[in-house]
């Protein structure tokens, strides 16, 4: 009885050990994760601030934000093929570390060259990083814990990208150690410190099981093609919507057409292809790759819109229409959390489902409101739909990551990990691109500026009903979801629960 004891100790401390671990690796990957999503919205409340320190063109502004996206998207899915061959720690720490001394290079740059070429490194370091952090999860979690995991990153995805606008203006408005607009980058130093090195220390190195190698050519082929579809968009409007911008844009799906034959071709040689296609097999995969992406199209839209509708309709300072955004924030965070440990167990699929239709009824208030109470809307009155959908897009983002991973197999996990993230930064672009047309193409050219205000209130109203009708197409997209994701079934309690979940999910998938 006693040795049976003392041999079982030992075990069971490298268990709890182990156990430990792995919870301070997810505790600093979704870290590394936070910092990007802060960043990604964090300049743009910041941006009156840097024109009037650096002198900077309205082009150079442009850049400092589009810089960061476009390097940041193209770099995605190579960045998540690196980690599976040469190990997704290594490229974690690496991309975490360039990330951080980007940052520093933003938060000291000397003029606005150098903070555009320095953004763009940013984006180029976050694309190295971010798809580690999935891959990280999905490697590092048993499927029956993964649910849970998710649900903290769902929780931290909400949480992040509205947080960033607020954190932005009240450190514009400190203007601490009268840096002005510079904090905004230097806050990430510490934090990108302490990642990199408790990072070394606790996260464990994974890869693709069997040796892969870089694919060169399509890299090559969809940086190409990315580049000309999202510079286009993004400077399009400013540019008057050249022809030469429609025909790049154009250009681009016959360069994805190529990278598809090729891809293929590179599978069939080597087994070794940047994009593995045999994932869009996986029914999971593919459907919720869709969604993602028509789901970016939509969050593209209304942030930015919301934004230009509270500081330029409504004349609102940034702290204002950043503090406007808290409730919003909240209410992701907290559906986020209980959708996946909660909801999704029992519901599966029906949760995305209600969160597209929750999401969409809390549009229609927002109009409403926005029609009802014009130019006087205050704050709080602004809680409710905000609320509502904060509740639905917290019932869709944790949920969806795991319906999309839940029977990728491993060794493509940083692949898929890629895909997911740069579809949704496809569809973000691709919704600030359809700003033009939905939000100041209600406005007319020759409205003079008293009447802007107005005009840029009735143009959010107009904006909304695209949304909302995006959401309800994203609804019917989901029925191609499994009714419940792989995981869910693998992680539950008993034996009667997993023949239930099985004996739902069979006609669906």
């Amino acid at each position: 009885m006693t040795s049976t004891t003392t041999s079982s100790t030992p075990e069971s401390a490298a268990t709890a050990a182990a156990d430990r671990r792995r919870w301070f690796a997810l505790a600093i990957v979704m870290t590394a994760a936070f910092m990007d999503l802060v960043d990604v919205t964090i300049v743009n409340i910041a941006i009156p601030s840097i024109q009037k320190d650096t002198g900077a063109t309205f082009s150079s502004i442009q850049w400092i934000t589009a810089g960061y996206a476009l390097a940041f998207a193209a770099g995605l899915i190579t960045g998540g093929r690196l980690g599976d061959i040469h190990g997704r720690k290594k490229l974690f720490l690496l991309g975490i570390g360039g990330f951080t001394l980007a940052s520093a290079l933003c938060g000291f740059a000397a003029n606005p060259e150098m903070l555009v070429a320095s953004r763009i490194l940013q984006g180029a370091m976050a694309a190295m990083m971010v798809p580690q952090v999935l891959s990280i999860v999905h490697a590092t979690f048993p499927a029956h814990e993964r649910g849970k995991v998710f649900g903290l990153f769902g929780a931290v995805v909400g949480l992040g990208a509205v947080s960033g606008p607020l954190l932005g203006a009240l450190l514009t408005e400190w203007n601490l150690f009268g840096l002005e607009w510079r904090p905004i980058f230097l806050i990430n130093l510490p934090v990108g410190i302490a990642g990199l090195v408790l990072g070394t220390k606790f996260i464990s190195e994974s890869k693709a099981p069997k040796a892969l190698r870089l694919d060169l050519v399509g890299v090559v082929l969809v940086t190409l093609g990315l580049l000309m579809l999202l510079y286009p968009l993004t400077r399009g409007r400013e540019l008057g919507w050249p022809l030469w911008g429609y025909l790049s844009m154009a250009g681009s799906v016959l360069v994805f057409a190529g990278l598809v034959a090729y891809e293929r071709m590179k599978a069939r040689r080597d087994g070794s292809p940047l994009i593995e296609l045999s994932l869009f097999k996986v029914k999971s995969f593919a459907a919720g790759i869709a969604v993602q992406a028509t789901f970016g199209v939509g969050l593209g839209i209304f942030f930015l819109v919301w934004t230009l509708y509270m500081q330029t309709g409504l004349g609102w300072s940034a702290l204002r229409a950043g503090l406007t955004g808290v409730p919003f924030s909240i209410a992701v965070s907290v559906a986020a959390g209980m959708s996946v440990q909660k909801l999704v167990p029992r519901f599966g699929r029906k949760v995305l489902q209600a969160g597209a239709l929750t999401m969409a009824a809390g549009l229609l208030i927002y109009i409403w409101e926005a029609d009802r109470y014009g130019m006087a809307i205050a704050s709080w009155q602004m809680a409710l739909p905000l609320v509502v959908m904060g509740l639905g897009m917290g019932l869709i983002v944790a949920p969806l990551t795991d319906a999309v991973l839940s029977e990728v197999p491993k060794e493509h996990s940083g692949s898929a990990s890629g895909l997911i993230n740069t579809v949704q930064q496809m569809g973000n672009a691709l919704g600030l691109g359809l700003v033009s047309v939905v939000f100041f193409g209600s406005i007319g050219d020759d409205v003079v500026p008293p009447q802007l205000n107005q005009e840029f209130v009735d143009g959010f109203q107009h904006s909304l009903w695209y949304v909302a009708g995006v959401l309800v197409v994203i609804f019917l997209v989901m029925f191609a979801l499994p009714a419940r994701a792989r995981q869910q079934v693998e992680g539950a309690a008993g034996e009667a629960e997993l023949l239930d979940l099985a004996r739902e999910a069979e006609p669906v998938g």
